[in-house]
């Protein structure tokens, strides 16, 4: 089961945020041979809204992945609003795939634009 994280984003700004995989016992999950993917959407059953969630992995032995998205990208996001997203993790070896976070993305108008 995945994890749940809710996340906000300023709608306008650069978002970046670090995710922390663990394991059951507390442990770093290790991404060594994995991939990650995200996408949000206004909703489950939404296809014409889905965003894909720039992912990377820059140190697959501490668990974490970073999530981002451009100013550009939160900017065509409408505001007040709410999406769902998820982060998959993929071992390369033979396919599979575990959802490892899911959660609300709550996004924050801006003003200045």
């Amino acid at each position: 089961m995945a994890a749940i994280a809710n996340l906000r984003i300023d709608q306008g700004t650069t978002f970046s945020s670090n995710v922390t995989l663990a394991g059951n016992e507390g442990a770093m999950f290790d991404l060594t041979g994995h991939t990650a993917a995200a996408k949000m959407a206004k909703g489950y059953e939404s296809t014409k809204t889905r965003t894909t969630i720039t992912t990377a992995i820059a140190n697959p032995t501490t668990g974490i992945i970073t999530l981002s998205l451009t100013a550009a990208q939160t900017s065509a996001l409408d505001a007040p609003a709410r999406y769902v997203y998820d982060v998959e993790v993929t071992r390369t070896s033979d396919g599979m795939i575990t959802r490892v976070i899911e959660g609300i993305i709550t996004i924050r108008p801006n003003v200045t634009i």
